[in-house]
């Protein structure tokens, strides 16, 4: 199967900064693929490369088998590219910036007015779409936004922090609107200071820090970097010595910490599915009046590779 989209040896400078230097990965059709990093790690000059709008000192992107670097026009035109910053025109109103966007990718008119409506009715802006854009609010910009890169039907979409400064609502139909085209088949490049969206949206994800890739996988690829085990933290009704020594028997538990007279901190493999082993073993003794289970995520992974948290 011939990947949405490749690269390979992406490096680039400015001056005596080397920004981005030997990156290089694949997105499958229908794969939605995330890419991580702090404020100046190439992120922003990688998707730039990727999109044809700055060029590599060295190194290769290809669009669907397309070398974009050879045949730019045939490269570009099946990607859709969501910058952070909005690029419509206020003046106008939704259905304009898209009649407009349209016609730039050189949609027929007939076709243009059937595709703008299918467009506003998926990005759930139909009832506005006569509005001119500077009444929207700062979701509904994002949206027409994400809008006008899907008129032409794309086969990768590439979308840089969509959600940024928008509502829970417009949040939450960005996402829904994402997942539905992935499913459809649909190829992602996701980024996002929003840990929580990534790991909802993306299949795999990249960390890239001082220009490297410097992980690539599955969440649970990524995650099992600092280990797989769950922290669980009890409270404690009863006998908390006896109930801590049959704690410590317990299938699964890999270690126990008494932290206070009534609590006990486990480490141990799948927490959330061992709490009603971890109940029933202190019957008897005690009874667990609170239980608190912290699984690892992507953000500590993140944090154990680059030492830095995602920051605006």
């Amino acid at each position: 199967m011939t990947a949405a989209m490749s690269c390979a040896g992406l490096r680039k400078s400015y001056g005596d900064v080397l920004a981005v230097q030997d990156v290089g990965f694949s997105i499958a059709p229908g794969e939605a693929y995330g890419l991580l990093g702090p404020n100046g790690a190439g992120k922003t000059t990688t998707i730039s490369m990727l999109v044809g709008l700055v060029r590599p000192d060295s190194g290769a992107v290809h669009i669907c088998g397309t070398d974009l670097a050879t045949d730019p026009m045939t490269a570009k035109s099946k990607i859709g590219y969501v910058p952070q910053e909005i690029a419509l025109y206020p003046e106008l109103t939704g259905r304009e910036n898209l009649r407009f966007f349209g016609r730039l990718f050189g949609l027929p008119r007939r076709a243009l007015a059937r595709r703008i409506d299918e467009v506003l009715d998926l990005v759930g802006l139909s009832d506005r779409a006569d509005g001119k854009l500077d009444t929207y609010s700062g979701g509904m910009k994002r949206r027409i936004n994400i809008g006008a890169a899907l008129l032409h039907g794309p086969e990768l979409l590439i979308l840089d922090e969509p959600t940024v400064g928008v509502d829970p609502q417009s949040r939450k139909a960005i996402l829904d609107g994402v997942e539905r085209l992935v499913a459809g088949g649909m190829a992602l490049l996701y980024t996002s200071h929003y840990m929580e969206e990534v790991e909802r949206v993306c299949d795999r994800v990249a960390i890239i820090d001082h220009g490297r890739i410097v992980a690539d996988g599955t969440r649970h690829e990524l995650v099992s970097m600092v280990g797989s085990a769950d922290k669980i933290k009890l409270t404690l009704d009863g006998d908390a010595d006896s109930a801590f020594a049959k704690l410590q028997t317990v299938e699964g538990v890999l270690e126990a910490v008494r932290t206070g007279t009534a609590t006990v901190r486990l480490i141990a493999e799948g927490g959330r599915y061992l709490l009603p082993a971890l109940i029933t073993a202190v019957e008897g003794s005690a009874s667990v009046t609170a239980a608190e289970v912290v699984e690892p995520d992507l953000e500590a992974t993140f944090l154990h590779l680059t030492g830095s948290t995602l920051r605006d």
